[in-house]
């Protein structure tokens, strides 16, 4: 038992076995894994924006978000980006194969704080990922919030997720989606918007006064997000972040992921942006 832990909990450094039920490529770095418990008492239940710990056999341990529906807990979705040896080790796993879990931990997106008000979700990159459990509650819950507005860039028509979502996303009449891209490779045919996510922001329909945003993507996006957010009103008390950076243990015992005087494993990996956005702007941090 780990100390400081109370009796008959599980061991949070102790990873669960689960076994791999599908492996998906979603563009030439990208991948989704759907992971099932090996023992039928390990099902998980999770919050958007939450990660889990994912232990390679061999190679080592990344945090990873979840990235599928909370509502199905007997299924954890994880999409990653081959990046690293523990990243790429785990894109070379079959169906079948074995891989340790720990989790879920750290605090989530507020879904719950959101209802009855406009979300903007903004995501660059892999940054759609840990949002997608967010565009899951809402929808599911759709009645309990007013407008919706997905806007997400990547840096080319080939590095977009999820494609097929986006596309039913997209027909829906309850909520608006942009997708951009940075640029476009010669002789590829592209006919949506083409610049930096952060040209998203004026064209989404919400009131500043009553809305939610929730940004995750590369920090220098996310801070140029904020800008543009506070351009059209939006308090910073209202714009939340998602940060994974250096986590190592996800329980605060290794110091890892201090970051200003918070630990991004105990006290994120969502933050509220008025109460982090000062250490973003320290370059030695």
């Amino acid at each position: 038992m780990t100390v400081g832990m109370p009796a008959g909990l599980p061991d949070p450094m102790l990873p669960a076995p689960w076994r791999v039920r599908r492996v998906r490529r979603d563009t030439r770095d990208t991948f989704t894994l759907d992971l099932e418990p090996v023992n039928v008492g390990d099902s998980l239940q999770f919050l958007p924006g939450q990660f889990n710990m994912l232990y390679v056999f061999g190679a080592g341990e990344v945090p990873i978000s979840m990235s599928g529906d909370p509502l199905k807990s007997g299924v954890m979705t994880h999409t990653v980006r081959a990046v690293g040896v523990v990243t790429k080790a785990m894109s070379r796993l079959k169906r079948g194969d074995e891989i340790g879990v720990r989790g879920p931990f750290g605090a989530s997106w507020p879904v719950e704080e959101a209802a009855g008000k406009d979300v903007v979700i903004v995501a660059g990159g892999i940054g759609l990922a840990p949002l997608r459990s967010v565009i899951y509650h809402v929808l599911a819950r759709r009645e309990k919030y007013c407008r919706v507005a997905l806007l997400y860039g990547a840096r080319a028509p080939g590095d977009i997720l999820y494609q097929s979502e986006l596309e039913k996303w997209r027909g829906r009449f309850d909520l608006q989606v942009e997708v951009t891209v940075d640029n476009v490779p010669a002789g590829r045919d592209w006919r949506g918007h083409v610049g930096v996510v952060t040209t998203l922001v004026g064209g989404a329909d919400f009131d500043p006064a009553r809305v939610v945003a929730m940004i995750c993507g590369p920090e220098v996006m996310m801070r140029f997000t904020v800008v543009e957010l506070r351009k059209r009103g939006v308090s910073e008390e209202s714009i939340f972040i998602s940060m994974e950076r250096n986590m190592k243990c996800a329980v605060g015992f290794c110091g890892h992921c201090l970051f200003g005087p918070s630990f991004i494993c105990k006290n994120g990996p969502v933050f509220r942006f008025d109460r982090v956005g000062p250490w973003l702007s320290k370059r030695e941090i």
